[in-house]
């Protein structure tokens, strides 16, 4: 499979550091969130990656290059607006390949194995999401995953709720019909959800939402 990283964001919880830097360019030790996103996923064996930008684009763009030195090659998918979640993946599916794709955030700090991704069918699956324990800064969570690998938006099980991790497949017929404008991709998956059409599972490893300087801080602090 090839890859979309959404590194569009303006970051707003992180200003004042995010009107200079944007966040996917925050570094965790010697290298930034997005580099170590492409390592894990070079690691894996991914070869392709597309990465949507809006703000502070270039300056993205010209720290990661054609993606060579990570052993993969970056395809750029600027944004004139900023188009969300599912605008942003509408018009960067152009630039890869196979009919689902992994799609990742630029900006979360994790361990998780990508090489464990597989493709999915969109006879039964529109995606398939990675879920997390709920951290402190999210206690109810976002969605509900059953005994059988199904994801729900269950509002009624807030205590087996857990936390979209921004790690997941989708396949494009998730998006059909749909414009590259701006749009979260949210409503659609909860409306796929609703179909019985999105699967899931919990990783229990390192990750870490980096939505504010603390939480860069504390990273940092531990590597």
């Amino acid at each position: 499979m090839q890859a979309i990283l959404l590194a569009a964001g303006r970051g707003e919880r992180m200003r004042p550091i995010t009107d200079t830097t944007p966040k996917p360019l925050l570094k965790v030790g010697e290298r930034t969130l997005i580099e170590h996103q492409l390592m894990r996923l070079a690691r894996a064996g991914i070869k392709r990656v597309a990465v949507n930008l809006f703000h502070l684009g270039g300056m993205i763009r010209d720290t990661l290059g054609d993606g060579s030195r990570f052993g993969l090659e970056i395809a750029y998918s600027p944004e004139a607006e900023l188009l969300d979640t599912a605008g942003g993946i509408i018009q960067a599916m152009s630039l890869v390949e196979g009919e689902s794709f992994i799609v990742a955030n630029s900006d979360v700090w994790t361990g998780f194995d990508y090489s464990a991704l597989g493709p999915v069918d969109s006879g039964e699956t529109l995606a398939h999401l990675v879920l997390v324990p709920n951290p402190p800064a999210r206690p109810n969570g976002d969605f509900f995953l059953d005994g059988e690998g199904r994801v729900h938006d269950r509002i009624d099980a807030p205590a087996a709720r857990c936390t979209f991790a921004g790690i997941s497949v989708m396949h494009r017929n998730l998006f059909a019909g749909l414009k590259p404008e701006p749009l979260s991709v949210v409503p659609l998956l909860c409306a796929a959800m609703n179909r019985g059409q999105v699967g899931g599972e919990l990783y229990r490893g390192e990750w870490m939402d980096i939505g504010t300087p603390e939480r860069l801080q504390e990273l940092n602090a531990r590597q």
